[in-house]
């Protein structure tokens, strides 16, 4: 019982690193990206659509990034879901493709990105933090209903605690990266 409670935080651990990867992917870091684009939807017949399900995307050059829709219909409706995105980028549409110019990124705009980047790792080693505070709640529920010795739980507990020191570590690898990444443009 005490293994199951630790494989369930291990996998819950396991995947708020993967939404962090994920999200770090999807953040604009003067490199064209086709990760840029997976948060944007744009109207597509009646219902709103991932911009990456409606066309191909492509990296041309290190900062350009191109859209080819599949049915040219959706030109417009990708290009007017760019515009309305936080991405801060231009498109420009010649019928057939929709280009977007990732810009240079100033010394001022990275570190707001990075401020953002540590923002989210903060913000992962909380929910790391808060799956280890429920895992040791289960552990000592799980005392009261079974006879399981004191010392049982003080090794699961441990065995959590060094569990979630390694997540941490591995947000903190992430978002130095992440970090070095960025400022290295």
């Amino acid at each position: 019982m005490i293994k199951d409670t630790l494989n369930k935080a291990d996998g819950k651990m396991g995947k708020t690193i993967d939404t962090l990867k994920s999200e770090l992917a999807s953040m604009k870091a003067g490199r064209a990206s086709a990760a840029l684009l997976d948060r944007i939807e744009a109207e597509y017949y009646g219902s709103m659509t991932p911009v990456n399900q409606l066309g191909n995307i492509s990296v041309p050059e290190p900062r350009v990034l191109c859209i080819q829709p599949w049915d040219k219909t959706a030109l417009k409706s990708i290009e007017k879901a760019i515009l309305k995105s936080d991405l801060g980028i231009n498109p420009s549409n010649d019928g057939e493709v929709i280009r977007l110019v990732i810009p240079e990124l100033t010394e001022e705009t990275r570190k707001d990105i990075v401020k953002n980047v540590k923002k989210s790792g903060e913000d992962t080693k909380v929910a790391v933090r808060a799956i280890r505070r429920e895992c040791n709640d289960n552990i000592k529920a799980l005392k009261k209903e079974n006879d399981i010795s004191e010392d049982e739980i003080k090794k699961a507990e441990a065995e959590v605690q060094k569990k979630t020191d390694n997540f941490i570590k591995k947000i903190d690898e992430i978002i130095k990266k992440k970090e070095n990444e960025i400022m290295s443009l």
